[in-house]
């Protein structure tokens, strides 16, 4: 990828990863609330409250309504368009008890068994889909 000299222009390129989300200042911004929110699970009295009511304790926080709607569905990958980090949301579900591994492969579409499998063999082939605007 060659850098442009515009940086909105260098940004754009980073929309144009399929299946990837970047975690850019801009994206930083969007998702700041969400990611304190997510890292409050820290505490063990933060974990009680949210486990006693995950509405009114999320309630809390100055998040967007869809934030909120994706926290409470568990749609991580909505949680990462509105800009929440992976290793933040992780928070939420050790909260709910998963591992990594159970978290990411619903954010796959896959089973944990063919996740860890796809993993345990090097993970996703670089070949294939390399841009969207390509699929286009």
């Amino acid at each position: 990828m060659t850098v442009p000299r515009d940086i909105h222009q260098y940004l754009a390129q980073f929309e144009d990863i399929p299946g990837t989300r970047v975690f850019t200042a801009k994206r930083a911004r969007q998702g700041y609330h969400l990611n304190q929110f997510a890292m409050s699970l820290m505490k063990p009295e933060n974990r009680e409250r949210w486990k006693t009511d995950e509405k009114a304790y999320l309630d809390q926080w100055p998040l967007s309504d869809d934030q909120k709607a994706a926290v409470l569905a568990r749609d991580y990958n909505r949680m990462l368009d509105l800009g929440g980090n992976i290793y933040f949301l992780s928070k939420i579900f050790s909260t709910d008890g998963l591992s990594f591994v159970q978290a990411v492969s619903t954010m796959s579409g896959m089973t944990v068994a063919d996740y860890r499998a796809m993993m345990n063999a090097g993970g996703r082939s670089p070949e294939g889909l390399r841009s969207k605007r390509e699929q286009r």
